[in-house]
């Protein structure tokens, strides 16, 4: 469980030092914990049973399964808009950030990501087991996702399939261009930046997040923007392990290497157990406030 460990590093460290306690890192961390979560629905119960001989779920875990599955991933998608948004007002407006990004509208947008992400599961989920299940009680999956179950509904299920795959457009593809759109004026405020340093500072700033990024999206792309999901589970099921394992273990990878020097320190003092952060002085400053004067100074 070494991605969930990472997570955990990473939201310990950000909440143990204050210096961190910004937007960027408490998205940061909140998307760990996400993480973390999106691994307990699936890995625990696929590693039962292929420990043991019976391998069967019943409709109201499996249900309960692809609900949370479901959930993370959807508010996973929003959230990661919702880091785009934070890197946009951090370049663009950066004299207004602690207004606009202060910890109200952070806890009120968090909530909405969440509320969001979970309706559409509900919905997505009543909708798979509001029909009764018939012929083979197999899944071919080693969780319960939408295809694989949608295929086992005794009733005719192209409607349904239909609604979900729109619903699917609908979270992952508008999530997506509304990423893009926030890149967009990031770039062409990062143009206007007339030192090659600071250019360079602003586009680092968000390497890491357009990694996670274009690793989920386009894993959701292959297994949910498809209408039809039939004729390649082999396909699916790796896909899916590479977005229930490999993803999440990205997340601290990434992001570690991004922020190495600020990462590694806190984490050296936090295994050696320092004297308090209190006695600690401010000597470091957060890399997205010095692209913050640095663009004030350069404008």
């Amino acid at each position: 469980m070494s991605p969930g460990c990472g997570n955990i590093t990473i939201i310990t460290i950000i909440q143990v030092d204050r210096t961190l306690h910004t937007p960027m890192y408490g998205f940061l961390a909140v998307l760990s914990l996400s993480e973390t979560s999106y691994m307990l629905v699936t890995i625990p119960n696929m590693l039962a049973h292929l420990l043991m001989e019976s391998q069967a779920i019943s409709i109201p875990g499996c249900r309960a399964q692809m609900f949370f599955f479901l959930g993370l991933g959807c508010s996973h998608c929003f959230l990661l808009t919702l880091m785009g948004y934070d890197r946009y007002v951090a370049i663009c407006h950066p004299l207004r950030y602690s207004v606009m990004m202060r910890p109200t509208v952070c806890l009120c947008l968090g909530a909405l990501v969440f509320c969001s992400g979970f309706s559409v599961a509900s919905i997505e989920t009543s909708m798979i087991f509001s029909s009764p299940f018939c012929g083979s009680d197999r899944v071919e999956h080693f969780f319960c996702d939408i295809a694989p179950v949608l295929k086992l509904s005794c009733s005719e299920s192209a409607g349904k399939a239909l609604a979900i795959f729109f619903l699917s457009v609908l979270v992952v593809l508008v999530s997506f261009l509304l990423i893009l759109l926030s890149y967009a004026f990031i770039v062409a405020a990062v143009v206007r930046i007339p030192s090659a340093a600071g250019r360079r500072k602003a586009f680092s700033t968000c390497a890491a997040h357009l990694t996670v990024v274009i690793v989920h999206f386009g894993c959701a792309s292959v297994i949910y923007l498809r209408p039809e999901s039939g004729g390649r589970p082999d396909k699916d099921r790796l896909v899916a392990v590479f977005y229930t394992v490999v993803t999440p273990l990205l997340n601290p990878v990434v992001y570690t290497l991004r922020n190495k020097e600020l990462f590694h320190e806190r984490m050296f003092r936090l295994t050696l157990s320092f004297p308090p952060l209190e006695n600690r002085g401010r000597s470091h400053t957060l890399e997205s406030n010095s692209l913050f004067n640095e663009a004030v100074d350069s404008g």
